[in-house]
């Protein structure tokens, strides 16, 4: 009988999986262990607080705001996710609440007015204004954080209270330079917003008025001894700078598309009406 050369199958014995690991989520936080986690959302909005103050540019406003909203609905949502002792229960509702507010006052919605604050009072003085939301936004969590012994928010910036008000009285004469006539100009603000008007003489910038006069909002003011004929330039807006001569907030640029003769009297009204004859233009920050 011929041989057989084959050799049975070798068979090695398999080890059985092992069983998966049951995870058990972390029970309720006390307030050591919810101290650590605030800590660790500090950490994580640090990147953000510090471009949103060393920002030079309203790009560069814009994306540091954008990526601070991000960490703060990263922070809302992950606090979501966490359970905390009875003592903490409404504290911890809170600072969720808070974090997603402060993260709708940081978010993309806002480009458009943030783009508008910067052109008028600067980047510097809009990205405080930022800053000053950010801790209102906040601070009632903060507060309550801190009746128990908590800390949070000490990473925050702080660029002090908002500027002294500079609003001029009404009819306040801001410039008076060159000649002068006989011309006059009543001027009625219906807005609900304060205007400074400029009478520019015929042929030069509006950086460079014969008179500025400050009209508050709902009032009227006379301007008079205007000299030669003039374009007539208004700007509105809040948070006067005295300074710059530009409000710092909310701010439009505007002129009269006529110009108005020399030594006459006219009588304007800003607040838009369907009977309205005088049509104006958009016009570049000055």
């Amino acid at each position: 009988m011929p041989s057989s050369n084959t050799s049975p199958p070798s068979t090695t014995p398999v080890s059985a999986p092992a069983p998966a690991e049951s995870v058990t989520p972390p029970g309720p936080l006390g307030s050591a262990a919810y101290q650590a986690e605030l800590t660790k959302i500090e950490r994580s909005m640090a990147g953000g607080l510090r471009a949103l103050t060393r920002v030079r540019t309203t790009e560069g406003l814009i994306e540091a705001m954008d990526g601070l909203a991000s960490s703060l609905n990263t922070a809302s949502s992950q606090l979501g996710e966490t359970t905390v002792t009875s003592p903490l229960t409404g504290v911890h509702q809170v600072l969720q609440a808070r974090l997603r507010v402060a993260a709708t006052s940081m978010s993309g919605s806002k480009s458009h007015s943030v783009e508008l604050n910067a052109r008028c009072g600067g980047v510097a003085y809009t990205s405080e204004k930022v800053q000053r939301q950010l801790l209102a936004d906040l601070n009632s969590a903060i507060v309550a954080l801190r009746k128990l012994k908590l800390r949070f928010g000490s990473t925050l910036p702080d660029p002090g209270p908002e500027p002294e008000d500079m609003r001029p009285s009404n009819g306040d004469v801001l410039v008076r330079s060159g000649a002068t006539g006989i011309g006059r100009l009543r001027v009625t603000n219906g807005t609900s917003k304060d205007v400074a008007v400029s009478v520019v003489s015929t042929g030069q910038p509006p950086s460079k008025p014969q008179v500025m006069m400050y009209i508050q909002a709902r009032k009227t003011a006379t301007i008079s001894r205007i000299g030669g004929a003039y374009t007539l330039y208004f700007k509105s807006g809040s948070d006067w700078n005295p300074k710059r001569r530009q409000f710092s907030a909310d701010c439009s640029f505007q002129k009269f598309d006529q110009s108005f003769g020399r030594n006459e009297g006219w009588q304007i009204d800003l607040q838009p009406t369907i009977a309205g004859n005088a049509s104006t233009s958009e016009v570049e920050a000055y």
